[in-house]
């Protein structure tokens, strides 16, 4: 076990407020890990999968309540309502401590309490963080033994008094002796809390089973705490991808990039290149945290170790590497189930068998007007078994970033690609990113565009006006020649009649092309109103098939467009008032008259 006091001081607490049956500490071991997985299919909380086509792999359906992160249950309790600003739930902490305490008395009943020691990066890397979950769900300990390094050699390092994030969740649905259980035991959505405490490093999770909400080393603790720990440590903790280019003459280049959800972010992490003699290797598909090393630069930790994956639109044709990655070791949430006990769901490259067993446990046909898998069904997966792992994924000094995309979806606007002047600039391109409101959101201005500076807007853990300022902080005391460069990237430029212009997928290699040469020195681009741009010649095109026409409506910036689009984040700016960073605003100042200037 441990001999760290205030570990086993927070379980003995634990333990006596929530009243489990029984306490059980994780090793992470095999036979801890096939334990559980058996106890869970004979209770019909998990369902075994076909041996020979996915080994060692299981499907768990949940609660239809239970189906995703809960943003408007998801708390930022700092001290003060300022320090979590106008873009995070604010609930005062004492208040939410007692709302929550009360649920937590004797919510473990009839229940297991697992203790799960878990690493957040390789154990030992000086970026690595430690966190323990407490958790009265066996599917949690499964989960986090995929996401996580975990067990046994993480209370090593620990030792008798080392830091740890405590991170205590139950869903919240204790039994009574005799009492028959469910197949996914939850609370109901107005009972459901996640919720962070920034200034003691806590999370508490109540009510919900599922995903980000219970798998309290993913968002909450690598996102919404550790930017916390990043700002006050002078480091950087990330939604960002990372990858490992290598060009024809063996050249690596390792860059990082954000991008909200639905802009193909794991698709580009495992991107197969459509230019010979380049590869791309994925070193982490969400989460990066990045510290300055000895030499000046940032270096990249992917804190994760499996990949939690989207499965509905993930095919051979949009993503073929996490198809492979996914065909054993792994756990399915909410996916149909075939007769030959596979699974599928939609946009999966494959038309859907005449009958399927849907994510609610019912059975589906082509008559069946919902969907067979829920459009949030997951895949949780061991990220080392992706072919396209780089080698030094699990580098504990991690790997140096010597570029940064932001990309959003915007059909107008936005071209392919440009180049931050500098730092302070990259950091205003970032406050600005964000994507188009499509008529898929109810009661949103269509047209309107979502602001989500550098796709932490759900997960900054306090307020965002002090997150940019810590990235412009960050430049200033760094060597300015040895920071990364900033690129804004969008795939997703349409012509008027609503057609993409570029293909995306594996042609996003030629794009990434000038990029790594961009950094390296060896490319040309146009000085522009907006920053550096490609011209047609500076980037590869040969074999694309993308007329000329398109091309350049791919790297135009028209000015009427952009004035509208100042405009635009002028109203942005002017809700955070003067808490918005003066050097954005000065920024944003620069750009209205470079954009006014154009010809």
């Amino acid at each position: 076990m441990t001999k760290h006091k205030k570990l086993l001081e927070w379980v003995r607490e634990v333990e006596q407020l929530c009243q489990p049956d029984q306490v059980y500490w994780c090793d992470g071991s095999e036979e801890e890990n096939a334990t559980l997985l058996k106890e869970m299919v004979d209770s019909g909380a998990a369902t075994p999968l076909d041996p020979v086509k996915r080994p060692d792999c299981y499907l768990f359906r949940s609660d239809p309540s239970d189906v995703a992160r809960v943003e408007d249950r998801t708390y930022i309790a700092s001290k003060t309502q300022d320090q979590a600003g106008l873009t995070n739930n604010w609930v005062d902490p004492v208040e939410l401590k007692k709302t929550m305490t009360d649920l937590y008395t004797g919510c473990m009943k009839g229940r297991t309490l697992y203790v799960i020691p878990f690493s957040m990066g390789p154990i030992g890397s000086p970026i690595s963080k430690i966190g323990v979950e407490l958790t009265d769900s066996p599917y949690v300990v499964v989960n986090m033994r995929i996401m996580t390094r975990m067990g046994k050699a993480v209370l090593d390092i620990l030792g008798e008094d080392g830091e740890f994030v405590p991170c205590l969740h139950s869903i919240g649905a204790p039994l009574e002796k005799g009492q028959q259980d469910v197949t996914w035991p939850c609370a109901p959505i107005e009972k459901k809390y996640i919720s962070h405490f920034p200034e003691e490093r806590l999370i508490w999770s109540y009510g919900s089973g599922y995903g980000g909400n219970a798998l309290l080393g993913k968002k909450c603790f690598a996102l919404r705490i550790a930017s916390v720990q990043a700002r006050d440590e002078g480091w950087l903790a990330e939604h960002m991808l990372i990858l490992r280019l290598t060009d024809p003459e063996g050249n690596k280049t390792y860059i990082t990039g954000a991008f909200p959800s639905a802009c193909g972010k794991t698709n580009l992490a495992m991107l197969v290149p459509t230019i010979s003699g380049w590869k791309v290797e994925t070193i982490g598909d969400d989460i990066a945290w990045m510290k300055f090393g000895d030499d000046g630069r940032l270096y990249a930790i992917n804190p994760e170790y499996g990949f939690f994956g989207v499965a509905p639109g993930t095919s051979e044709d949009s993503n073929p590497n996490a198809v492979k990655t996914i065909q054993k070791n792994t756990i399915f949430t909410n996916v149909a189930l075939t007769d030959d006990h596979d699974v599928w769901w939609e946009d999966n490259g494959t038309k859907a068998p005449e009958h399927l067993i849907d994510w609610k446990g019912k059975d589906w046909t082509h008559d069946s007007k919902d969907k067979a898998a829920h459009p949030n069904a997951r895949f949780t997966t061991p990220a080392g078994q992706c072919p396209v792992i780089a080698p030094e994924w699990e580098d504990p000094k991690g790997v140096p970033i010597s570029a940064i995309l932001i990309g959003g979806r915007r059909p107008h606007t936005i071209p392919l690609v440009h180049e931050s002047f500098d730092w302070n600039h990259g950091v205003f391109v970032g406050s600005i990113m964000g994507s188009e409101i499509t008529a898929a959101a109810i009661s949103a201005k269509i047209g309107q565009v979502r602001r989500d500076p550098f796709a932490m807007l759900p997960f900054c853990g306090y307020n965002i006006c002090d997150y940019l300022q810590h990235w412009l902080d960050l430049g200033a005391s760094a060597d300015a020649s040895k920071l990364p460069k900033i690129f804004y990237v969008n795939w997703f430029r349409k012509d008027e009649n609503g057609k993409w212009l570029w293909p995306g997928f594996g042609e996003n290699s030629r794009v990434l092309k000038w990029v790594v040469e961009r950094v390296a020195g060896k490319t040309s681009a146009q000085k522009t109103a907006i920053g550096y741009l490609p011209t047609k010649e500076d980037l590869y095109l040969e074999g694309l098939d993308v007329s000329d026409a398109d091309m350049d409506a791919l790297l135009h910036i028209e000015k009427e467009e952009w004035l509208a689009e100042i405009e635009s984040i002028k109203e942005h700016y002017d809700k955070f008032g003067n808490r918005m960073p003066q050097e954005l605003k000065k920024q944003l100042a620069a750009l209205e008259q470079r954009v006014k200037n154009m010809a």
